[in-house]
């Protein structure tokens, strides 16, 4: 039996994408980020290549699709900011406003995020200087190590590039959704997209391309351990900006004439694209080099500046790929305050550029917190009673509780929301999926995305 729906007003402010692609480019846009370019080459070299990327592809299939699918969904069929989409969904279903918690912890998860991501944006946009003025030629690998070293000492450094940073993404995204958003993502993914090209074409002349391919491709599940196989659900999930309410802010601006089980499967496919060629970019130099593609977090700070200085023409590829790596950072930074400022343009009378300046603030000053934890109070470990987080500074419980706990849970409760308690009818006139495959997604939402999210939810917190 179909429930009854009722009819609410969307807010005067509101616009739409103008087309499909305007869409597909934000959405990547916002799932193309470090965890891209930064975190999946290291965590593909540190659990053994090909046989990893197997998994987290199934993973993608299996938990990334369903729940973006389940999040533009709320933001296309509420066309308010997210919890307010959420409690109108809610409503329309005759289930309880409270669903809306998801939404409320997505937002606040995307807030939290966005302070330390600004940092970790500065960073990168300050080894664009130190590539194009050549400080990484010749240098050995404790010099390298120094100067990564030297720029996270430095709190007055650290909070200029911090708000360098901020302040783009705040003139991107107070420029409202035609001015800002949708002609940032049409300039910049292209230019990010041409820029990943050139990188991977020059790693191609290394000498080190198809042992790089290889690497990726070829599977050896002797080396992949349950953990990798945990790390890669984790890392599906986290790539595609779910649970952080980013699809269901970038939803609500979607047209009711385009399908979101195709353009959900187009941005994942573009995203798993973009992390692969990034791999493609960056192995062949780590090969090349005679360096360790298991090298961790430091692979993109340490590891390749060092290669870049030992490398012909790289001063030109370093700048070029820091560059890269700001224009990702950008495009995510940008999603990110979003879903906040939506909610508050909705809820107070300050207007799209005052509700922007306001929340740009508030991350840019909770951001210093990270900064001053990096220096100054790094030696101040507030969990430090616990084992679990003996020596963890503010940075690090605020990168563990939004990566490990609120994400997680943000998502869980979307993908139980959408899969148990909206009308069938509701999912199959809004997707527009049809026979089969709406049998997939609806099986998938509701038994294994959720059961694949609160695996990863477990296993992050006892780890």
């Amino acid at each position: 039996m179909t429930k009854p729906t009722k009819t609410y007003s969307t807010p005067a402010h509101r616009g739409l994408w103008s087309s499909r692609l305007a869409f597909i480019l934000a959405a990547t846009g916002s799932s193309v980020g470090l965890g891209n370019i930064w975190k999946f080459p290291y965590v593909t070299g540190e659990n053994g290549g090909g046989a990893f990327v197997l998994v987290y592809l199934l993973c993608i299939a299996i938990i990334g699709i369903p729940i973006m699918m389940a999040e533009v969904f709320i933001g296309r069929n509420g066309r308010h900011n997210p919890i307010t989409s959420f409690r109108l969904v809610a409503a329309r279903n005759l289930v309880s406003p409270a669903w809306r918690v998801s939404a409320i912890v997505g937002v606040l998860a995307a807030f939290i995020i966005l302070s330390f991501y600004s940092m970790i944006g500065g960073w990168a946009a300050s080894y664009v200087g130190h590539a194009a003025m050549g400080d990484f030629s010749g240098q050995t690998a404790e010099a390298i190590g120094e100067l990564f070293s030297a720029l996270l000492a430095s709190p007055v450094t650290l909070l200029i590039w911090h708000s360098v940073f901020m302040v783009l993404v705040i003139f991107v995204v107070a420029r409202g959704l035609k001015s800002g958003l949708e002609r940032a993502v049409t300039i910049l993914m292209p230019a990010l997209f041409g820029l990943l090209l050139i990188a991977a074409a020059y790693a191609a002349t290394t000498g080190h391309f198809g042992e790089a391919v290889s690497f990726l491709f070829t599977p050896d599940f002797s080396v992949l351990t349950m953990d990798g196989v945990l790390i890669a659900l984790g890392h599906a999930f986290f790539t595609l900006s779910l649970g952080m309410a980013v699809m269901m802010a970038y939803g609500s601006y979607l047209g009711d004439d385009i399908s979101i089980g195709r353009t959900a499967v187009t941005v994942s496919i573009m995203d798993t694209v973009v992390a692969l060629m990034a791999g493609l970019a960056i192995f062949p130099v780590v090969f090349a080099n005679g360096l360790e593609p298991s090298a961790g977090p430091g692979l993109i700070f340490e590891t390749l500046p060092l290669a870049f200085g030992q490398m012909p023409m790289g001063i030109l590829f370093g700048t070029l790929f820091f560059v890269l790596l700001v224009f990702a950072a950008w495009t995510s930074a940008i999603s990110l305050l979003e879903p906040v400022v939506e909610w508050l343009e909705d809820k107070l009378i300050f207007g799209r550029v005052g509700s922007t300046v306001v929340v740009g603030l508030g991350c840019w000053a909770l951001g210093i917190v990270s900064i001053l934890s990096m220096n100054l109070w790094s030696g101040f470990a507030p969990l430090g009673m616990f084992e679990r987080f003996e020596g963890q500074t503010i940075f690090g419980l605020l990168d563990f509780f939004t990566a490990n706990v609120m994400l997680p849970l943000s998502g869980l409760l979307t993908a139980v929301f959408v899969g148990w308690f909206v009308a069938k009818e509701s999912l199959v006139k809004d997707l527009a999926l049809k026979g089969p495959t709406f049998t997939l997604w609806y099986n998938l939402i509701r038994y294994a995305t959720p059961v694949a999210v609160a695996v990863v939810f477990a296993y992050n917190l006892m780890a």
